[in-house]
């Protein structure tokens, strides 16, 4: 199931509640199927943390969790906002946090996860005060390069390149934007932010690179065979929120005869390595979760097993150990 954003962040969902746990890790690690065992296991509720998830539409280029998965356990902050809307760290932790707070209300574990770093990050270090999106800055940044942009901000913050990944440009953009806004660097703006050191519960998932690059390029074949070129081409001429997702460009490269399929394909699963190795680059520098290195093929005994090893404080639900329970 899916929930609309209806709530507003109250001075009580300012931290995460105690017993919220992370599944964190890069695109095709598992994430998803992982969290479905963890919530039986621990009578928990899943709480998306992938930036393009959040969107309505592109269910099959962003691997949205299936309609079958959507129906084992509650699921929340999937498809919720418009295809053109903008979503930074702070938009994603004013929408989760409530949601968060609500199922732990409720005696359920909140399980977040996803792999968008940045987003992660809000919710278990909090946030430096930083200025909201500005739409005329937003608008003349779609006008530039990568390059340009990089080039701007290194020119205003010599230090980015230490908390900002370059090749990404949503990040490049914020952190632009928050340097113009605030005649500040944003590194320095954000030191409160980097320095802190959280105490929450949480697995990141590692695999070998040839067993994760491998699950990626299938990945990337059977989205081809699932409607992922008519998913991008329903979103015509967009340019902002959902259509920044990867896999857009190189599929409108083939809608546009620029390229053939096969070459599309290529250049996908390429992209898709690329931003998982980012994403492990990323999480290594993060020290509050414990790194699991999986089997090629985990399954839910294993998840079950390795929870109870190392979060003896979580407590399963009375019925988990039931053969019958087993994803």
């Amino acid at each position: 199931m899916t929930e609309s954003p209806q709530k507003t962040l109250g001075s009580e969902a300012r931290s995460l509640p105690p017993g919220t746990f992370f599944v964190v890790g890069p695109t095709a690690s598992g994430k998803s199927g992982l969290a479905l065992a963890l919530a039986e296991h621990l009578d928990g509720e899943i709480v998306n943390a992938d930036a393009f998830q959040l969107y309505q539409g592109l269910d099959v280029l962003t691997a949205k969790p299936s309609p079958q998965e959507l129906q084992q356990c509650p699921h929340h902050l999937y498809g919720v906002l418009a295809p053109g809307a903008d979503c930074d760290a702070q938009t994603y932790r004013d929408l989760a946090l409530p949601v968060i707070h609500e199922i732990a209300s409720r005696g359920k574990t909140p399980i977040v996860v996803g792999g968008s770093g940045l987003y992660i990050k809000a919710l278990t270090h909090g946030l430096s005060p930083l200025p909201p999106a500005d739409s005329t800055l937003r608008a003349r940044f779609r006008t530039q390069s990568l390059g340009d942009k990089v080039a701007e901000l290194m020119r205003l913050d010599p230090s980015a390149s230490d908390n900002v990944p370059l090749q990404n440009p949503r990040y490049v953009e914020r952190a632009l934007e928050i340097c113009l806004l605030t005649g500040q660097p944003q590194s320095q703006l954000r030191q409160s932010f980097a320095n802190a050191s959280p105490n929450v519960n949480g697995f990141l998932l590692t695999l070998d690179r040839g067993v994760l690059y491998g699950r990626i390029n299938h990945r990337v074949e059977t989205m081809i065979t699932h409607g992922i070129i008519d998913e991008v081409a329903a979103l015509g001429n967009l340019e902002t929120g959902s259509a920044k997702a990867i896999g857009v460009r190189e599929m409108r490269a083939h809608l546009a005869g620029h390229v053939t399929l096969a070459d599309a394909t290529e250049a996908l699963q390429q992209a898709t390595r690329r931003y998982a190795k980012r994403q492990m680059t990323w999480f290594r520098r993060e020290t509050c979760f414990q790194t699991i290195c999986l089997p090629s093929e985990p399954t839910a005994q294993f998840v079950r097993d390795t929870i109870d090893r190392l979060f003896p404080c979580l407590k399963p639900t009375p019925n988990s150990s039931d053969p019958s329970s087993s994803t």
